[in-house]
């Protein structure tokens, strides 16, 4: 696990998410998806929304500098990780993980049954990894109304050039985890 830690997202960190989600975009282009690498990230309007209702969280070192973010929604009664990003110099260290957890442990704190998401099923740093974090696919039966609105919004902004999926993560079956002891 990478020395440092989460904090709540400040309205002067926002230019360094959209750079964050920039760098961690160019990653797409190296297996064929410029579209994802080119595609802006949330404008500072948007990650205000989020920061401003304690849903925006940073990883940060001893500099107070964010490496890494997630933003957070809810989505028919569920938590839904809207984006999770962290700059590829600080990938693997289990940091993106670390902020999932947190995120967790917020949706429970407010009696959140699962955590939702929406990702790429073929790319490997995307729905299988999050398998290996616990989610689920969705069958299409299990596609509630919100995440069925996400899907439609991310298709008209041609996101579904690669497959994408819905995913799951229970959380009333799973404890409150230290990720640096896993």
């Amino acid at each position: 696990m990478a020395e440092g830690r989460i904090r709540a997202a400040t309205e002067n960190d926002l230019p360094t998410l959209q750079e964050i989600e920039r760098a961690a975009g160019r990653c797409f282009a190296d297996i064929g998806m410029s579209f994802v690498a080119e595609d802006e990230p949330p404008s500072i309007e948007t990650l205000l929304e989020f920061e401003r209702d304690g849903r925006a969280w940073v990883w940060v070192e001893a500099d107070d500098r964010p490496v890494a973010y997630l933003i957070a929604d809810v989505v028919d009664g569920n938590a839904h990780l809207e984006q999770v990003s962290v700059h590829p110099g600080h990938a693997r260290r289990r940091i993106g993980r670390a902020l999932m957890a947190h995120m967790m442990d917020w949706a429970r704190a407010r009696d959140l049954p699962a955590v939702t998401l929406t990702t790429y099923t073929a790319v490997e740093w995307n729905g299988p990894y999050y398998e290996r974090c616990g989610f689920r696919y969705l069958s299409d039966t299990e596609i509630t109304p919100g995440l069925r609105r996400i899907r439609a919004i991310e298709a008209a902004h041609g996101l579904d050039q690669w497959p994408r999926a819905c995913m799951r993560l229970e959380l009333c079956a799973l404890p409150s985890v230290d990720v640096a002891k896993r």
